[in-house]
């Protein structure tokens, strides 16, 4: 070849108007597609916290030993694909609304948020429902009130001495 017909050296010149576009691939991590499920669920009504209660404990614990805050992701794990993803949630309700429901919820919110933003097809959400948080419930059920305790209290005989074997009267 002539190197007249070479392309000049440095930056590539813009392709023509009639080239053919290849999409360009970019690898999403897993970390980044776990905040976006983790994010997504956490704004479905009915959904207390992502993960379970011991996970979280751990999660908190080792945070303050290395002096980091908790993983946003907790309870969420991701598998990335090139061009599909499966999510997988673990999650703690709140009390009050049909589990059934918020997981449905969960997963259609996840579904939208992960295809929409990374563009990659969502090809299944699992989600699993470990625990339910009672608060709602506590705070709609009425205290129960003792009554108060009587000032003085119950009479008592005295103590009644009885002789033992060997002891004399």
């Amino acid at each position: 070849m002539d190197r007249e017909h070479l392309p000049p050296p440095g930056p590539s010149a813009p392709p023509a108007a009639d080239a053919e576009l290849v999409p360009e691939a970019a690898q999403l991590s897993q970390a980044a597609v776990e905040r976006l499920a983790a994010s997504a669920a956490r704004g479905v009504d009915g959904v207390s916290s992502l993960g379970t209660g011991a996970g979280r404990a751990f999660g908190a614990l080792r945070g303050r030993v290395a002096g980091q805050h908790e993983d946003p992701a907790v309870g969420v794990t991701a598998e990335v694909g090139r061009e599909e993803v499966a999510v997988d949630l673990t999650l703690i309700a709140e009390y009050g609304r049909p589990l059934h429901d918020v997981a449905a919820d969960v997963r259609a919110a996840v579904f939208s948020a992960v295809g929409d933003i990374t563009g990659l097809r969502v090809i299944e959400v699992n989600v699993d429902i470990s625990d339910v948080h009672l608060r709602a419930a506590e705070e709609t059920t009425p205290a129960i009130t003792a009554e108060p305790a009587a000032a003085t209290p119950p009479a008592t005989e005295p103590p009644t001495h009885r002789p033992l074997e060997g002891d004399r009267a």
